[in-house]
């Protein structure tokens, strides 16, 4: 297998889960005694991930910890998680992103499956799940097997996960586009997906599926408490 590194984007305020995360930061809120970032650490690790860098703002110390727990863990800040959206955060990883086949990942998932991570990935793409009906979240449309929007809302279509995957090459095709997106001003509230949709002209994205309950995005104290049993 060619080297793959792990970029984690932690930096958010995680307004949402309040008051729990006005001293801890999302992402170190504990399920079952494990904190959330850590069970993506251990699914990327259990996949043979190299190096696993977590962009950090909020509260950043105190992810400092995770440097010495695990062999391959760097930080790198986003001095701008607090007026920007996530593109921020991705720019931030600019100077490792596309140096190697490469994993992006949301910081406030709860991965009870590691196996998610064994996957065959044969090209570039983002883990969906499958929704039936109306879904006003992120979605995925496909034609002809490949991915033709990223964006809110849609019907019958895999819902976005917060786990994607670039080859090293399209990884290179990211990078250029989020650093030339971010030096314009009227772009620092652009999610990064939205520069991977203005992308598609370039990359050729797969939906990888994932089944209900291997990846779980917590928004809400009540979802957390639903599953820190």
């Amino acid at each position: 297998m060619e080297k793959e590194i792990g970029i984690i984007m932690a930096a958010g305020l995680g307004t949402r889960l309040h008051p729990l995360t006005l001293q801890t930061p999302k992402p170190l809120i504990k399920v079952n005694g494990k904190p959330l970032i850590e069970t993506i650490i251990a699914g990327l690790k259990r996949r043979g991930v190299s190096d696993i860098y977590i962009v950090v703002g909020y509260l950043k110390e105190q992810f400092a910890y995770l440097c010495g727990k695990y062999h391959g863990v760097h930080l790198l800040e986003n001095p701008d998680f607090s007026t920007r959206n996530n593109i921020a955060s991705v720019y931030a990883a600019r100077a490792v992103l596309g140096t190697a086949d490469c994993f992006i990942c949301e910081a406030d998932l709860f991965v009870p499956d590691p196996s998610v991570f064994d996957k065959r990935l044969d090209g570039s793409g983002y883990y969906g799940k499958m929704v039936r009906g109306y879904s006003a979240d992120w979605v995925f449309e496909l034609r002809d097997g490949l991915i033709s929007r990223v964006g809110k809302g849609g019907t019958d279509t895999y819902n976005m996960v917060g786990i994607s995957y670039f080859t090293k090459a399209d990884a290179r095709i990211l990078k250029d586009r989020i650093v030339e997106a971010y030096q314009k001003e009227e772009n620092g509230n652009l999610f990064w997906d939205e520069v991977v949709d203005r992308s598609l002209d370039r990359l050729r994205l797969k939906v990888y599926p994932v089944e209900e309950g291997q990846i779980v995005e917590i928004d809400t104290v009540e979802e957390l408490g639903a599953l820190d049993v």
